[in-house]
């Protein structure tokens, strides 16, 4: 388990970034696709716009109506916006399950094992269709094909973020006689990313026999209290927290 928090954080970021980018690449493709867009709008009128002229009986109109351009106008203007947005709490989501499931993700590089949650985001996305809007199959072949080399992007900055905003803790306990509880999950002697500057709650669990003596804290990391059994640690940079006990 990593740091959620830290992988929101990583994802405002990169999520920008990907959304941003995808968009701006839908909107391109569909000017650049304009006139094959107008001729399906004009076929398919009711279907493609929310309002069709009152003078109309039919779903198809002329392909030079100006109801057709005023359409595609609102198409361009609407919908890829309307994919951003909904693309950017997709991925805000992904990259919290990114740092709450980094310690088990492939590999020890960050840049890594964001790459492994792109996969991920590119399947959301593509099974969802919501990479973008478009009207014939050479725009999203190139849609998806951008597609692929954005999300591989949003992973290497999220990896790359991650690291940015959040610090690891080597968290040992002395001689294995105590269990080391943070946030009330057993850390002991594992190392884990947590947010910087982040504050949590640590209690130190003996085994019989032993007693507890004191924590010991070197690097970015400190505690409230170092002679209490159970207490708070924050974690302003990479460390140490270890427990000490006596018999």
């Amino acid at each position: 388990m990593g740091s959620p928090l830290a992988g929101l954080k990583a994802g405002v970021i990169s999520g920008v970034v990907f959304v941003g980018a995808l968009a701006l690449v839908n909107v391109i493709l569909l000017y650049a696709f304009q006139s094959q867009a107008l001729t399906i709008i004009s076929k398919s009128f009711s279907a493609v716009c929310t309002l069709v002229e009152s003078n109309s009986t039919s779903s198809a109109v002329n392909v030079t109506s100006p109801a057709v351009k005023a359409c595609f106008s609102d198409v361009v203007s609407v919908w890829p916006e309307f994919f951003a947005f909904i693309n950017f709490f997709i991925a805000l989501f992904l990259a919290s399950v990114f740092g709450w499931l980094y310690e088990s993700l492939p590999s020890s590089r960050p840049t890594i094992k964001g790459l492994s949650i792109s996969v991920v985001a590119l399947v959301v996305y593509i099974y969802f269709g919501l990479l973008g809007l478009t009207f014939v199959i050479q725009a999203a072949e190139l849609l998806y094909a951008f597609a692929l080399a954005d999300t591989v992007l949003f992973g290497y900055l999220l990896g790359k973020l991650y690291g940015r905003y959040s610090r690891t803790v080597d968290i040992v306990s002395q001689d294995g006689s105590a269990k080391i509880l943070v946030d009330g999950k057993d850390f002991t002697n594992k190392k884990r990313t947590f947010s910087v500057k982040s504050v949590h709650e640590v209690k130190a669990e003996p085994q019989e026999g032993s007693s507890f003596k004191e924590w010991t804290v070197s690097g970015g990391v400190s505690v409230e209290d170092n002679r209490s059994y159970e207490t708070t640690m924050e974690v302003n940079g990479d460390g140490v927290l270890r427990v000490g006990t006596k018999r």
